[in-house]
């Protein structure tokens, strides 16, 4: 199907195929931008708001590559009662990254738990496919906004396969443990959406390094 007609799909019909099928026609499609400057969202970060159809012709590649850039999400066809899909910032530059805005893996875990550091099998500072210079100093702008003006990162993994990117709690000023997930979920608009993230204590880690 095309554009056009995946986007008539009914809402409770759109499914992973659905979702698979309209990532590739969105990328391969014109849009029109409903508003030059980016708008709040409901969840506090900023989109640019654009619609499919007549009148559309600029490409969403140069769009996403834009967004990409200036740590903006994108809300296509807004004037729906829901959206037709909201993208994160993460998800547009994994796209610009990698051609894909996610990645099928298994679900992470959520919560608390512990591991033991005696079974890294890798600590290490991302890469720049992992995380991108430009991505790196968007989420330093994020702290700085927060009053953290040094946070850092550890890229952890127990079997070299699934790796996970772990913030120093320290280094975020220690909060209190209530606001761990609301933290998270904070970071993880910036971060595509099936990396895995984790708050953790340094003691008895590797050395971390600055965002």
């Amino acid at each position: 199907m095309n554009l056009q007609e995946l986007l008539k799909v009914p809402d409770n019909k759109r499914d992973q195929s659905w979702e698979n099928q309209f990532f590739q026609a969105f990328s391969e499609s014109n849009v029109k931008i409903l508003s030059p400057e980016p708008q709040n969202g409901p969840d506090g970060w900023p989109y640019l708001l654009v619609e499919t159809g007549a009148g559309a012709t600029e490409p969403a590649q140069k769009i996403i590559q834009w967004l990409a850039e200036k740590g903006i999400g994108l809300v296509v066809n807004p004037e729906k009662e829901y959206p037709d899909y909201i993208f994160s910032y993460g998800m547009l530059w994994h796209f610009r990254q990698t051609g894909l805005f996610v990645r099928e893996i298994p679900p992470p875990k959520e919560g608390f738990y512990e591991f033991d550091p005696g079974e890294i099998q890798h600590a290490g500072t991302p890469n720049e496919e992992y995380l991108p210079t430009q991505v790196r100093s968007i989420l330093r702008e994020f702290f700085r906004d927060q009053g953290i003006l040094k946070a850092q990162i550890l890229l952890l993994s127990m079997d070299k396969v699934q790796y996970d990117l772990a913030f120093s709690l320290e280094s975020l000023g220690n909060p209190p443990d209530e606001e761990h997930q609301g933290i998270a979920e904070a970071i993880s608009w910036f971060l595509p959406p099936h990396y895995t993230l984790l708050l953790v204590s340094n003691e008895d880690l590797p050395q971390f390094v600055d965002l």
